[in-house]
């Protein structure tokens, strides 16, 4: 920053760079490579993308096929090959960058978008690992700790409890939280909020949102975006207005079922 002003490095604002959204176990893998890395191998290979194309449909709009392979993966059910679908219909985007010393720089322009998905040979390792994940979301962890000398503060009543009575009044009622909101509604942890959703699919099929809502007693909008990644919304048919998951998904849960 000079004089109040931000110094932005362009040297390379025309280069094309890929955007991809990827899975939250992908992420902990480069990180932990990253983590890795020293002076011997400062930049640590951590996957390989390949390119098929159809050479007797080339102009197809399905002749362009991504596919990556992680070059480690953690132990476990983890899969290692992932489908990249390619989007070219988004909003045109930059990516910036800023160096630990405060520098700015503009690292090119987004050319394409990428969803990664596992890819259909790692279906059974995927549900395997969401079933685990679910599995351990599902263990409740409960201790029971003494407090000394706390004068009654936790014994307070708390903001948006109704309901108190006199302690001689014969009609005694339970204190009772009001009514919540999505404005007073705790968003959970992502991956614990996929894991119950998951749960919830395997009791039903298809899901309205605000039965969702209901059931997992989440804010609306952040329970969307998480339906929006795992589920297809039914604009017709018989099913209209209701959630359910994409065939990946809703294939490597049956395939748990079944084992």
């Amino acid at each position: 920053m000079e004089d109040g002003r931000i110094v932005l490095e362009t040297g390379r604002a025309e280069r094309s760079v890929w955007l991809m959204k990827c899975p939250p176990v992908v992420s902990r893998s480069w990180q932990s490579s990253a983590a890795s890395a020293d002076s011997s191998n400062p930049n640590p290979v951590v996957a390989k993308v390949v390119l098929s194309l159809d050479p007797l449909r080339p102009d197809g709009p399905s002749s362009l096929q991504f596919k990556m392979e992680m070059a480690q993966t953690d132990s476990g059910n983890t899969p290692k090959s992932y489908t990249l679908n390619m989007f070219k219909d988004f909003v045109p985007m930059c990516v910036f960058s800023e160096s630990n010393q405060g520098k700015f720089s503009l690292e090119g322009k987004v050319e394409h978008k990428f969803d990664m998905e596992p890819h259909s040979e790692n279906f059974g390792d995927y549900g395997k690992l969401c079933r685990e994940r679910t599995n351990k979301a599902m263990i409740k962890t409960r201790q029971v700790q003494v407090i000394d000398k706390d004068h009654g503060v936790l014994m307070r009543p708390m903001p948006g409890m109704v309901g108190l009575v006199p302690s001689g009044s014969k009609d005694k009622k339970k204190l009772t939280p009001t009514k919540g909101s999505d404005a007073k509604r705790t968003r959970r942890d992502r991956r614990e909020l996929e894991n119950i959703i998951f749960k919830l699919f395997e009791r039903q099929p298809n899901w309205a949102l605000k039965q969702l809502v209901q059931e997992t007693d989440q804010p609306e909008q952040f329970l969307k975006e998480i339906l929006n990644d795992l589920c297809v919304y039914n604009k017709r048919g018989p099913n209209q207005g209701t959630h359910e998951l994409k065939p990946e998904y809703k294939k490597s849960t049956e395939e748990m079922d079944n084992v």
